[in-house]
């Protein structure tokens, strides 16, 4: 890859680091599940309008929007309001990748490598170490699992993205976030009910709330369109192999913003964690030299919130 273009893989892993920092701001003013549900709405509207459909089979455009969009975020957000350190948020979501391979190998048969193996060990491991950091009670546990809940959606999306195999996948990603705006609205119905939606849709009208606003417009336009659009367009000019390790610097930059914005401190446990996890995805997603290479399969574009 030029230079160049390492930089704006390096850019897109900045700006969805630090999408998590927006969604804590968002965070502030709305509930999870509604702002989960504003910010697909948000993109929905305007893709319907001036994105063409894709041409891939509903089910996996259906599939790809609930544990993309649904699941990852619901979960996400509702990970974040109830205490997961916005840093730390970034990285836990990382277990999409260990996820990916485990269930691509279960649901889809695909070949599990000793490499791939191995990487979803180390990774495991890290979680493990993150995780037992949580443990002071339900209140610390449960926005950690909550978390890994997240990264399970996403790679449930993942594995609907690879077998949508969507010619252009940028108009996958966009008309992915037409799925989830009503089932995270009923949730939201059900869950925060009509009163608390009703106070925080009041409360977002003054000026205290221009700062979740932005962090709406960040994660819909500069993370979403702007970082999905940068990555989609490495992706089709340089192997897979070359582009995804960038999106290891994505928890890196989280943690980073965190501690310098919000005063994030990490635990020595925690970071040490978190290299193994980073350690274990890039293991798990690496090839072995030693094959004869083949014809890529289509790779899922991420969103930030993530990323």
């Amino acid at each position: 890859m030029p230079i160049r273009h390492r930089l704006l893989a390096a850019t897109v892993a900045v700006i969805w680091g630090a999408n998590f920092l927006a969604i804590h701001a968002s965070l502030e003013v709305f509930p999870p599940l509604l702002c989960a549900a504003l910010r697909f709405t948000l993109l929905a509207i305007p893709t319907i309008v001036l994105v063409p459909r894709p041409q891939v089979p509903t089910r996996w455009l259906l599939g790809y929007g609930a544990g993309f969009g649904v699941l990852q975020f619901a979960f996400l957000y509702l990970a974040m309001a109830s205490g997961m350190p916005t840093g730390l948020a970034s990285l836990v979501l990382q277990s999409s990748a260990p996820f990916t391979v485990v269930l691509g190998a279960a649901l889809l048969g695909e070949h599990l490598t000793l490499r791939a193996g191995s990487g979803v060990l180390v990774a495991a491991a890290g979680m493990a170490v993150v995780g037992s950091q949580r443990m002071d009670g339900a209140a610390g546990i449960l926005p950690f699992v909550l978390t890994l809940l997240a990264g399970l959606g996403w790679a449930f999306g993942n594995l609907s993205s690879r077998l949508a195999a969507a010619p252009r996948p940028l108009h996958l990603t966009m008309w992915m976030t037409v799925v989830p705006p009503v089932p995270l609205l009923a949730l939201s119905l059900a869950t925060e009910g009509p009163a608390r939606i009703g106070e925080a849709l009041t409360a977002s009208l003054s000026s205290d709330a221009l700062l979740a606003w932005g962090g709406l417009a960040y994660t819909t336009i500069i993370a979403t369109v702007v970082g999905s659009g940068i990555w989609t367009w490495l992706m089709a000019r340089h192997p897979a192999g070359s582009v995804a390790p960038f999106s290891l610097l994505v928890p890196v930059t989280g943690i980073g913003l965190a501690w310098l914005v919000l005063a994030e401190v990490p635990q020595p446990l925690e970071l040490l964690g978190g290299a193994l996890v980073i350690g274990g995805v890039l293991l798990a997603s690496s090839r072995s030299r030693r094959r004869v290479p083949v014809e890529p399969e289509p790779v899922p574009v991420p969103v930030a919130g993530t990323r």
